[in-house]
């Protein structure tokens, strides 16, 4: 398969596509003013311990203290394993719970139980290393933990854990077990280590390199941290950027193609680093059209906000996400097939099952999916579709799990959101219908204007009538719905005058006495 990866640059934002075969699968998308702090590293003081909340207050320098849980300086190794991190997941840091990252002694919480009281473990001016494990909040700052995780391409380095481990997306229980043995060859080094799911397959020899780059970054790490006072930000964590490449750059890919030297020149130095051998796959983008243009990656954004998806064959897609699922409907639209019924509809599934999970991978639909596909009446075609889709799955790096296809043609799949969906990052809901996709008709906003206005029927002495309305509804009023119009001024035995304002909700109106 010949994979590419574009990373365009600018002084707003970094956007990068994933290619198989020359069409999108994944888009990411990182805006520089809104870079988040999840996996920073910092040296903090405890302003204040709560035992009645077995939480502490720390300054990490970011204006708001940030909060330290009693749960995240208590061992969890197995949570660790779970969320084992990486671009567009939750970088091994998302609400786990550790213990003391300080190997000098700045907070001495190692191996604690989970009903130890906070104040046991820190004290008001106590120093200590946390890390970042969820934004901070309009209304509340940063969470931290004390155990400090730093992920590599194949590795996690845990370096205050002794523990070796495999990430749980990893099922094969021999591969797991392959794996494991792996580790224990690797020279020893400080705390423990996990197996990223990108290190399926791989042996010491890929490992080493990269057990031997976390090291030297937490050697470096404390280093600072030994000639720094707190508050300090000791490691930040790569942008988006080079976090793809860490995370998602490898051998399958024939280039990597970068719009902005800068970028260039960081993306090429990490590789030196980390994957030296693919550095000269590294292509710097000259031209004058943007990456993204030359390559069609706009049209394919734009495509994917989009619910109806069309299918070379004539079919379409129909994607809706709702509250609780996103449903996908399979047409056949204007395909109309050769031979027969069952022929066409088989043709229209195959192709679609493929189209399906590109388009769930490159929205990045998560939770729970149901997909309705064109009924089929032949066991053998049902299981041919199926067997398609779950090749097409096993593309996927999120991990998901699917149901056999129902007898009414509904397949069930969930699958693990990794990041902000598409449609959520690039819009907001509309002001018209607040999200629900529909607003009153101008008719029916026509009638109820109509009911509210006759309601002035029997006030006394009414003077003239200022009627505002939304420019659309005012074109109306005047057009195909006068006649309500004139029954208002007949019933209210005055005149109405009408006022278009554009800054009006469509449905809304108002009504004043001149």
């Amino acid at each position: 398969m010949a994979n590419k990866m574009l990373v365009e640059t600018d002084p707003h934002q970094t956007r990068i596509a994933v290619l198989e075969e020359d069409r999108p699968v994944e888009i990411l998308v990182e805006r520089h003013r809104h870079h988040g702090l999840v996996g920073n590293v910092y040296k903090g003081r405890v302003n204040r311990v709560l035992p009645g909340m077995q939480a502490a207050f720390v300054d990490i320098g970011l204006g708001r203290d940030a909060f330290l849980y009693v749960s995240d300086v208590a061992e969890n190794v197995a949570l660790l394993e779970e969320n084992e991190g990486g671009v567009g997941e939750d970088n091994g840091h998302n609400g786990h719970n550790g213990h003391n990252a300080d190997p000098e002694g700045m907070a001495q919480a190692v191996g604690v139980s989970p009903q130890t009281s906070i104040d046991e473990l820190l004290r008001v001016g106590q120093e200590l290393l946390v890390q970042v494990i969820k934004d901070p909040l309009p209304s509340k700052g940063a969470r931290v933990s004390t155990h400090i995780t730093l992920p590599g391409r194949y590795l996690v380095l845990l370096p205050t854990v002794r523990h070796l481990g495999v990430s749980r997306k990893i099922e094969d229980e021999s591969e797991r077990t392959r794996l494991r043995g792996v580790l224990e060859q690797l020279a020893a080094g400080p705390g423990g280590l996990i197996v990223r799911t990108a290190g399926e397959g791989r042996g010491a020899e890929e490992f080493e390199p990269d057990r031997r780059y976390l090291v030297r970054l937490w050697e470096r790490l404390v280093e600072r941290a030994e000639k720094t006072g707190a508050p300090t930000l000791l490691h930040q964590e790569l942008d988006l950027a080079l976090r793809a490449v860490r995370d998602l750059f490898s051998p399958a890919f024939t280039v990597l193609w970068v719009d902005g030297e800068d970028t260039y020149e960081r993306i090429v130095e990490f590789l030196d680093q980390v994957q030296p051998q693919l550095a000269n796959r590294v292509r710097l983008f000259r031209q004058d059209a943007s990456l993204f243009e030359r390559f069609g990656i706009e049209r394919e954004i734009e495509a994917a906000l989009e619910p109806k998806v069309w299918l070379k064959s004539g079919g379409y897609l129909v994607i809706n996400p709702t509250e609780a699922l996103v449903a996908i409907d399979v047409n056949t639209g204007r395909f109309v097939g050769q031979s027969n019924l069952e022929d066409t509809v088989l043709r229209t599934n195959l192709e679609a099952v493929a189209e399906v999970v590109r388009q769930i991978r490159l929205r990045d639909l998560g939770g729970i999916i149901v997909i309705d596909l064109i009924d089929m009446v032949e066991k053998e075609n049902r299981e041919r579709v199926f067997a398609a889709l779950e090749a097409e799955l096993r593309k996927d790096r999120a991990k998901n799990k699917v149901l056999n296809i129902s007898d009414f043609g509904l397949v069930e799949l969930t699958r693990k959101r990794s990041r902000t969906n598409l449609e959520r990052l690039l819009t907001q809901p509309c002001p018209h219908c607040a999200g629900k996709g529909r607003i009153a008709s101008t008719s029916t906003t026509c009638l109820n204007l109509r009911r509210e206005i006759l309601k002035l029927r029997d006030r006394p002495q009414l003077r003239e009538v200022l009627l505002r309305v939304h420019p659309t509804v005012a074109r109306a009023l005047q057009g195909e719905e006068r006649a309500i119009f004139e029954e208002l001024e007949r019933a209210l035995g005055v005149h109405v005058l009408l006022r278009a304002d554009s800054e009006l909700h469509p449905e809304h109106f108002d009504v004043l006495e001149v």
